[in-house]
This record gives structure tokens, C-alpha cells and sequence, in this order.
């Protein structure tokens, strides 16, 4: 493929305004202040010069300004170039895993990490573009930016920016030292919580074009936690787009588990995040990222795995332990149950009022049948709520509201 960025070609006559990548209409006045952001402003009202002259300053002044604050247009690189960066593929991984294998390296001046992953199906360049078009315009703080992409063989290779951090699943269990955790407080993981929550609602319905995304890869371990200020950021977005995991669409019949904008796939998921419905037809909707979502608010409530496996010395066998049906289980029971479910290296400092109302909407985003599960956008208001009502809680009894941690091995 030609080494070249993406033409500026404007989008379909439907949603060809630019504004619709700056400030999406149904995205407006949504978001609280947890998260900073997002979409430059467009109100904009200029008072006009009496002169023509300074009034062309003021205008491409204006528009210069606006331009920088949009992402920039993606990249199709050419093979040739992700070789050379990656040392013909020799250097070490940054990680890798059954599904991937990631290098850390620089791409036309800019720090990225390049994903390679197998394609599900062969996508031409064409299709490849217009996809690309829409995903890497796509912009929020919450969702780590794809900045660009190539295909060789049966592989595509996604270069996304590089972000210091680490992923959710070392911050909660750290395999170093499990007594420790840098989201020692509640109110950390309440961030960690809205900032998934805004992002995932972003992609579902505010991200530009009139395309509505499933991010099928929502997992702790797929959620980056930045180091200066503990905020959260989703990985992968796009992925399953252009991995070609998506190989066509359903139609909008209730039938299909109530629900539009169906997408047919291969199935490719994590045990423990996979709703059941994908697991019995491998069909994946936005209520799949709904229910994988409910899994992380349990793990950030609990401290445990989404699935985890002990041994049991009486039996002799293996026991299959799984976070969501524990957290039924403590719900069921009620009382002080919770307290001793709530992961103890927070040391009881909690309100347990909104710990258990984190509790239930967990339970309500995991719920068998799809048709109960909450949309994400009304997940993403009543997680604000909840952040908010804990920073209440935090300010009443003095503790610290601002975060600044180092991951350091420990």
C-alpha cells in the first residue's frame, strides 16, 4: 500500500459537517467534570472588523487555531516503514499475548504502539480507508487514539499512541506484590470507573459519522491507567472493525436479542467478559460491551479476577470461581456481606452506600438476558452520580480528592 495519509474526503452528505467531530449533537453538556476534555468549543461568535484586511487575520487566525485542535488525518503506512521500526520485527515485544503481539517504536516522529493482529478476513484498501477515516477521527480522552494503519498477509498492523501507565488487571492484582495496589481508595477506582464509563458511551453513540461502534474488547486488561493522574483510558478501539472480526450486519428485528445494529463475527473474546448470548451465536452488540463492562465495575468493587480457577484439596479438582457469581451471591446474602466482598486493601474506607449501589449496577450490566441490561449512556450518567457522591464523601471526611502515583515495581 502507498505510504501517504489518508485524503481529507469529506463523509457522506448526511454527516459531512466538520462539527460533527468536534461536538457531536447528542454528546452535548453530557459529561461531568471528572474527565477533562473532549470536544473543542464551536461557539464561537466573532465580532467583525470594520476593515477587511484585519477581518482575514482574524479568520485565518480563527481557523488555524481550529485546526490544530483537530486530530489529525490517519495514516496507511507502508510496509517498509513498520519494518524498519520495529527492526524487521526483531525487538523485543513491548507484550504479547494468544491474539497479538505489540512493539513499542516510532513512526514519522511520533512514539506509538504497533499492534499486529491476524486478520478474520481480507479488507481492501478502499474499505480499509473509509474505515480508518472514521475510527482515527473519532477523539476522546478516555479512549487511547489509533493513529494509523497498514496490512501485509494475513495481518494488520494498528499503530496507536503510546501512553505511559499500566493496565487495569496489574493495578488492581499486582503480580509483584498482591498486598499492594495504587487504587488504594475508592474514590481512584470510582474515577477509573466514570472515565470507562464516558469513553465506552462515546464510542457507542457519539463517535462521529452516524456509526454506531461495538468495541468487543472491553477487559481490565484492555483499559490503560495512566500514571501522573490515575485516569483510565480504553485500548483497542477499532480493533474488531478492522481486524475484520465484523464480517456483516444483522437487521434491526427484536428478534436478535432485542436490540439493533447487530453485528455478525468470529467469535474472538475473553472468558469471564463474554456475554452469553455472544458465546451461544457470536453475535456481538453494544449490550456484549455493556455486560464486559458490569465485570470490570465488580473487579474494581472486589479486587478479584473476572474468572479465576483454585484448587480444591477436598475434591481434588479445580474450582471455577467467577467475580460475577460471587457478586450475586453477596447481593443475595446483604447485610455484611458486602464489607467483606469489598476489597479489603481499601481498609474499609468506603461509603458503603455507594458501594452497594456500584454493586447493583454491576449486577444489572452482567444480567442474562439482554433486554435488561441498562443502555451505556445510562450507565455512564448513574456512574457520574455515584463519582460524585463519593468526592462528597471523600471531601466530608477530609481525605485527599487528586491523585499522583508512581507505578514503580514495589
Amino acid at each position: 500500500m502507498a505510504s501517504e495519509s489518508l485524503k481529507s474526503t469529506p463523509p457522506p452528505s448526511s454527516s459531512s459537517s466538520s462539527s460533527s467531530f468536534i461536538n457531536p449533537p447528542s454528546c452535548t453538556n453530557k459529561y461531568p467534570s471528572t474527565s477533562t476534555n473532549k470536544y473543542p468549543s464551536t461557539n464561537y461568535s466573532p465580532n467583525y472588523p470594520s476593515t477587511s484586511k484585519s477581518w482575514s487575520f482574524s479568520s485565518k487566525t480563527s481557523l488555524s487555531n481550529l485546526k490544530d485542535s483537530l486530530p489529525e488525518n490517519p495514516h496507511i503506512y507502508d510496509f517498509s516503514e513498520i519494518s524498519k521500526a520495529t527492526n524487521n520485527f526483531l525487538q523485543k515485544p513491548f507484550s504479547s499475548s494468544s491474539s497479538s503481539v505489540s512493539w513499542r517504536c516510532s513512526l514519522r516522529g511520533k512514539e506509538l504502539i504497533l499492534f499486529q493482529r491476524k486478520l478474520r478476513r481480507q479488507i481492501e484498501s478502499p474499505e480499509l480507508q473509509q474505515r480508518l477515516l472514521t475510527i482515527c477521527r473519532s477523539h476522546h480522552s478516555s479512549v487511547i487514539k489509533l493513529l494509523g494503519a497498514t496490512t501485509s498477509g494475513n495481518y494488520i498492523y494498528l499503530a496507536y499512541e503510546y501512553v505511559h501507565g499500566a493496565n487495569l488487571a496489574t493495578c488492581l492484582r499486582n503480580p509483584q506484590n498482591p498486598s499492594y495496589t495504587v487504587l488504594s481508595s475508592w474514590l481512584s477506582r470510582m474515577q477509573i470507573a466514570t472515565d470507562i464509563a464516558n469513553g465506552l458511551d462515546y464510542i457507542h453513540h457519539c463517535s462521529g459519522l452516524n456509526s454506531e461502534f461495538v468495541h468487543n474488547h472491553i477487559k481490565s486488561l484492555s483499559i490503560l491507567v495512566t500514571e501522573d493522574s490515575l485516569n483510565a483510558k480504553i485500548c483497542h478501539f477499532g480493533t474488531a472493525e478492522l481486524c475484520g472480526e465484523v464480517v456483516g450486519k444483522e437487521g434491526s428485528s427484536s428478534k436478535n436479542f432485542g436490540r439493533s445494529n447487530s453485528k455478525v463475527m468470529k467469535i474472538e473474546g475473553t472468558r469471564g467478559y463474554m456475554a452469553p448470548e455472544f458465546q451461544a451465536s457470536g453475535l456481538t452488540t453494544q449490550k456484549c460491551d455493556v455486560y464486559a463492562f458490569g465485570v470490570v465495575i465488580l473487579e474494581l468493587v472486589s479486587g478479584e479476577e473476572a474468572l479465576r480457577y483454585v484448587f480444591d484439596e477436598g475434591g481434588g479438582v479445580y474450582k471455577r470461581i467467577s467475580v460475577i457469581e460471587r457478586a450475586r451471591e453477596v447481593m443475595a446474602v446483604g447485610g455484611g456481606e458486602l464489607r467483606k466482598w469489598v476489597d479489603k486493601r481499601m481498609k474499609d474506607s468506603y461509603p458503603v452506600e455507594v458501594a452497594e449501589k456500584m454493586l447493583l449496577l454491576g449486577l444489572e450490566c452482567v444480567d442474562d438476558d439482554p433486554e435488561k441490561r441498562p443502555d451505556m449512556g445510562l450507565v455512564d450518567g448513574r456512574v457520574s452520580r455515584l463519582y460524585l457522591e463519593s468526592k462528597n464523601w471523600a471531601e466530608k471526611i477530609g481525605l485527599p480528592t487528586d491523585f499522583s502515583v508512581s507505578m514503580a515495581p514495589r
